[in-house]
Parts: structure tokens; C-alpha cells; sequence
């Protein structure tokens, strides 16, 4: 989608809310170069993790653990 910098700011908040749910970004002319606003990326910063692998077992070896002689109150 483009338009000018003068016909954004007639209805900026509307424009806005256009880019925000339809996720198109908006090109805007200003002084013959090109502007350009665009939604956030919709990443989880869960999904930058690095997959680890922590339990080397299966996790039903983990349920019976007799952990008593470990235990002390």
C-alpha cells in the first residue's frame, strides 16, 4: 500500500490501525524517497531459544526415584 505523507496524516490513526491488523506495511512518499511502516514481527522470544537437551532419560525413570536417602528436612 502507498500513499503521500499529507494524506497519511489526514487519517494517521485509522492508516495505523489498517497496517497493525492486516499486517501489510504502508509506503509513504516524502520528498520523492520512501518510507516505509510496517507491523512487528509476531515472533515468541521463546521461539530464539536454543533446543538443550537436559534429561538424558526417559521421563518415566524419573517418576520412580526413591529420593528418601537424599531428602533430609
Amino acid at each position: 500500500m502507498k500513499m503521500t505523507a499529507s494524506k497519511l496524516r489526514q487519517n494517521i490513526y485509522r492508516v495505523l490501525d489498517e497496517v497493525l491488523d492486516s499486517g501489510v506495511p504502508l509506503e509513504i512518499e516524502r520528498r520523492g524517497k520512501i518510507l516505509k511502516i510496517s507491523p512487528p514481527e509476531t515472533t515468541s522470544k521463546f521461539s530464539r531459544l536454543e533446543k538443550r537437551d537436559c534429561i538424558l532419560v526417559e521421563p518415566q525413570e524419573l517418576v520412580h526415584i526413591d529420593w528418601s536417602d537424599e531428602w533430609k528436612p
